[in-house]
């Protein structure tokens, strides 16, 4: 039946990819596909093919067999004899065998059944045993009055108490005397048509006997009592193993027709054993063997036609009463036509029947009252529970009009339930979602009913009239609906959910899985997805993307000084200036922190004018990220650094981002604010920094590193006051060479902080074995800010490794190497007044080599000042310089701080140096970095001569400068 035809014509029809997509399968089959073909082979096969047509081919072999040789005479009477005899007993005891088999091997209600099936069929295989006994044995008649006739007379109340086990029990007491007034209609209606046609005969035919007449009519009699258990359980049969108790019923009926044939005079007058009627003797034997074995099926065909049969079943025993009255009635007109004297047997059985009748109607009248009282209380509650329903249930017939709306359409939907009934389902379904759901409608009605009761179906359905935020009226507002879909009559019932909120929810969750949630730009993740599906080149132009890797100058220093929440607004800004700036296909993200991308495609396949567009857009970028930012009531600015990656054939998303990623730091590293395009040589230079910190961490932990000390003298006396720790790099030819090209390739990585690790610790180490020896001179360290600041140095760090090598505090000058921007100075105030209070001195190099130094002489506590080398270096040569370096050592001695000057390597720079009142100074005017055998030697001799007054104009007398000898601070490290 081709249902619902309005939603068939009124959407196309979709790819089934979609369908299957959007539609989710319904709960009792999780694993079923959409389609009808799918549904089709995910029904179960058949149970019992080859298995059980074996048994089913050996019964009918057997009874064919049985049966050609009874009509065939078996060839000569002796054969008959025997084959009509003990053929007939031995068919019997295989159904006694396989009923007690059966009964053993099966547990429950149905077990007492087979086991009175088995006495049933013992009786019968005894009888027909004693029957041979005389014929065939004794070759004498059978007495008229024998044992067999007994036995044979005990084959039908285990029979019939067997059937009143397997049948379905009533549950009440008006059913127990219903099936027992059906049983006596069916078996007094049987009565008077058989009496009326040959009971009656038997009877008079049998004599004056009374024993005879009794005996003739107990085989009659209870057959026909079986006959009634028969038809009257046949309507009342358990569902339970129902193949097995229709092929015993079969059995039985089979034995009830041959015993009522055998009851006529005429034929049992001329009955011979083995003669066509054992035939039907032996198969109903068979077929009760054949039973209990029969198994069950669950063919869907075999299911809806087991469905079809129990209708004209149930309705073939609603007729059951009245076609007994009537069988009754035949039984009596039977008897008026022949123009016969009615007998009492009739008129007495006839009177019993329709009192039953009247009886069974009355009882059926009351408990029909019962049920209607019922079924009015059950439909009240089951109404009350619709129309109370929070859920809008409709039911839709075959043509797709909706015949029923339940009451809760009104607070869900908006509508009036009566405006609904009558319309088609389709016209309240969104258009974009109607061709899933006439998919999913004729899918479902392709399936077998068994296989899947139900469905759901997702998809919106017009509300009414709802405001909007501003106020207005929306006309058309769609509410996302879920409905649990199920059969009616050939058409449909919905059971529908609002869910709209669930699927706003599930949208933002996954939008909030894929954006960013400060500035709700794509994410990470979502960024990556777009690259790489442009890479894809799907779409036309997509080959020719580039990417643009964005990080923003100085935003830190926004965080530690405006704080961090002017610093997420100033990323909220900065986000909505990169999406405005870039054109409507391109995609901004952002990657984390301060970091942020942008995808551009649709560039010119021009080499030359794409890389022009997409420099414009990356400096018209850079200069709307560098305009003032409006945050906490203040303006704060930032610059922005842009790297460029232009996408390759066969690039990898990964490979484009790194591009662009090193192209950014290149822009930072040439003065930040700047535009750099990817080039390969910043791979290489990557890769060639990665090498260096390799060598550089495989010396280290191969010990090809050593300590050198350069002694810092007293300029007056030459008295050496302090040395300066160094580390060199000795090779493998043993030649010493400074690490200072590792240490700018290391610079801000753990093997620079590993290598500052190792210079303290032997330092100090060395410095206190030299207090041991009496040599009291303190050591100098050069170590960066971020080293003094990092975690795994803290000052207690310090102070416990003074204490394990012996050194006092007071041993160990600490030189914090040049400025670092990025270095709070608050921190780094309080770290080395820590180191102060401890007696560690402090001292500042670099000084005067930018304005950094002065920053920090004037925030830090320090106790001395390194003069930078390129003060000293000209200090002589240049009246400028001289009058600048003049002023920084007053500004020194102004505050009370030392002063060394660095890189003192001619005696005139150490004269013009001791006039400006410098202190103290190192250099290869008194000696170059020593190692401890020749350092513990210059300090045995307490210091180096000093060089008297020269006078000045002798320094400059040529007016060029003298050759300096430089120190091996500048020693090149050989090529790795």
């Amino acid at each position: 039946m081709d249902s619902l035809r309005s939603l068939q014509r009124a959407g196309p029809e979709r790819r089934t990819e979609q369908h299957t997509a959007a539609v989710r399968p319904a709960p009792t089959t999780p694993d079923r596909t959409v389609s009808s073909t799918g549904a089709v082979l995910a029904r179960p096969s058949a149970r019992g093919g080859r298995a059980g047509l074996l048994p089913q081919l050996l019964v009918a072999v057997l009874c064919g067999g049985y049966t050609t040789g009874a009509v065939l005479g078996w060839g000569s009477s002796e054969v008959a004899l025997v084959m009509g005899d003990f053929g007939l007993s031995a068919a019997a005891a295989t159904a006694t065998v396989s009923s007690l088999v059966y009964a053993r091997k099966v547990c429950g209600q149905h077990r007492p059944a087979w086991l009175l099936f088995a006495v049933s069929s013992a009786m019968v295989a005894l009888g027909n045993g004693i029957w041979g006994w005389y014929e065939v044995v004794l070759r004498r008649p059978v007495p008229q009055t024998s044992a067999a006739d007994f036995c044979f007379l005990m084959f039908a109340p285990p029979a019939i108490i067997g059937l009143l086990v397997l049948a379905k029990r009533p549950v009440t007491r008006a059913g127990w005397v219903c099936l027992a007034l059906d049983a006596s209609l069916i078996g007094g209606s049987l009565l008077t048509l058989s009496w009326s046609l040959a009971l009656a005969r038997t009877a008079a035919w049998d004599g004056p006997s009374t024993a005879r007449m009794a005996l003739s009519l107990a085989y009659p009699l209870l057959d026909i009592v079986l006959v009634s258990m028969v038809l009257a359980l046949h309507f009342r049969r358990s569902a339970a193993n129902r193949a097995a108790v229709n092929t015993a019923i079969a059995a039985l009926a089979m034995t009830v027709l041959c015993d009522a044939l055998f009851t006529s005079p005429i034929l049992r007058e001329h009955y011979r054993s083995g003669q066509i009627l054992d035939a039907g003797w032996f198969a109903g034997s068979m077929l009760l063997a054949y039973a209990p074995w029969t198994g069950t099926r669950t063919d869907p065909v075999r299911r809806t036609a087991a469905t079809a049969t129990r209708k004209v079943t149930g309705s073939l025993a609603a007729l059951t009463p009245y076609l007994a009255a009537a069988v009754c009635t035949l039984g009596i007109l039977y008897n008026v036509i022949t123009g016969q004297k009615c007998d009492r047997v009739v008129l007495f059985t006839g009177c019993t029947v329709v009192l039953a009748l009247v009886v069974r109607q009355g009882i059926m009248l009351l408990d029909n009252i019962s049920l209607t009282q019922e079924l009015a209380q059950k439909e009240n509650h089951f109404r009350s529970l619709v129309q109370g329903s929070s859920d809008v249930i409709m039911i839709a017939a075959p043509t797709g009009v909706l015949r029923y709306v339940s009451p809760a359409a009104q607070g869900v939907y908006g509508r009036d339930p009566e405006e609904l009934v009558g319309t088609e389902l389709a016209a309240h379904i969104h258009p974009d979602d109607l061709g899933r759901v006439v998919h999913e409608v004729r899918r479902f009605l392709a399936a077998p009913p068994g296989d899947e009761p139900a469905t759901r179906i997702e998809c919106r359905i017009r509300s009414g009239h709802t405001r909007n935020r501003d106020g207005s009226t929306a006309d058309d507002c769609w509410l996302s609906v879920e409905s649990s879909v199920n059969r009616y009559q050939g058409g449909l019932i919905f059971n529908s959910r609002d869910v709209t909120e669930r699927v706003r929810l599930q949208a933002q969750l996954q939008h909030n899985a894929s954006h960013d949630p400060l500035t709700d730009l794509p994410n990470r993740a979502l960024f990556t997805e777009r690259v790489t599906r442009a890479l894809s080149g799907r779409r036309a132009g997509d080959t020719h993307a580039a990417l643009l890797y964005v990080d923003l100058d100085g935003f830190k220093a926004v965080n530690d000084t405006v704080g961090h929440q002017a610093g997420d607004e100033l990323l909220v800004q900065a986000a909505r200036r990169i999406r405005d700036a870039l054109r409507s296909g391109d995609t901004a993200a952002r990657l984390g922190g301060d970091e942020f991308a942008a995808l551009v495609c649709g560039a010119s396949a021009d080499p030359r004018e794409r890389e022009f567009q997409i420099l414009d857009i990356a400096e018209r970028l850079r200069s709307v990220l560098c305009e003032p930012y409006r945050v906490e009531g203040g303006e704060v600015r930032v610059a922005a650094s842009i790297g460029i990656a232009f996408a390759e054939p066969g690039a990898t998303p990964g490979e484009l981002m790194r591009n662009a990623d090193l192209a950014m730091y290149r822009a930072k590293q040439a003065g930040k604010g700047r535009v750099e395009v990817y080039a390969p040589q910043m791979q290489a230079d990557v890769v060639r920094r990665t090498e260096l910190a390799t060598r550089l961490r495989k010396a280290l932990h191969d010990g090809e590193f050593t300590l050198l000390h350069q002694p810092v003298v007293e300029l007056d006396s030459g008295r050496v006051t302090s040395v300066e720790a160094q580390a060199r790099w000795r090779s493998a030819q043993g030649i010493l060479f400074t690490p200072a090209e590792f240490l700018r390739a290391t610079e801000d990585t753990d093997r620079s902080l590993e290598l500052g690790r190792w210079l303290l610790e032997q330092a100090v180490e060395q410095a206190a074995l030299r207090y041991g020896a009496g040599h009291t001179v303190p050591v100098a360290v050069r170590l960066p800010a971020h080293r003094l600041l990092h975690r795994d140095l803290p000052v207690s760090g310090i102070e416990t490794m003074l204490t394990r090598h012996g050194l006092p505090p007071g041993g160990l000058v600490l030189e914090l190497a040049g400025g670092d921007p990025r270095i709070a100075l608050d921190d780094l105030e309080r770290r080395l007044s820590a180191l102060r209070r401890m007696g560690v001195r402090i001292a500042l190099g670099g000084f005067g080599g930018g304005y950094a130094s002065l920053t920090a002489l004037r925030r830090l506590p320090v106790d001395l000042v390194k003069l930078d080398r390129c003060f000293v270096e000209g200090v002589v040569e240049s009246a400028r310089l001289y009058k600048i370096t003049r002023g920084l050592l007053r500004i020194a001695h102004d505050l009370g701080v030392g002063s060394v000057a660095d890189g003192v390597d001619r005696p005139e720079q150490l004269h013009v140096l001791r006039d400006m009142g410098c202190t103290h100074g190192q250099g290869m005017a008194f000696s170059g970095p020593l190692d401890e055998h020749r350092l513990r030697g210059s300090l045995t001799r307490g210091g180096y001569p000093v060089p008297r007054e020269t006078p000045r104009e002798q320094v400059t007398s040529n007016g060029l400068p003298l050759p300096s000898r430089r120190s091996h601070n500048e020693t090149r490290v050989p090529p790795a």
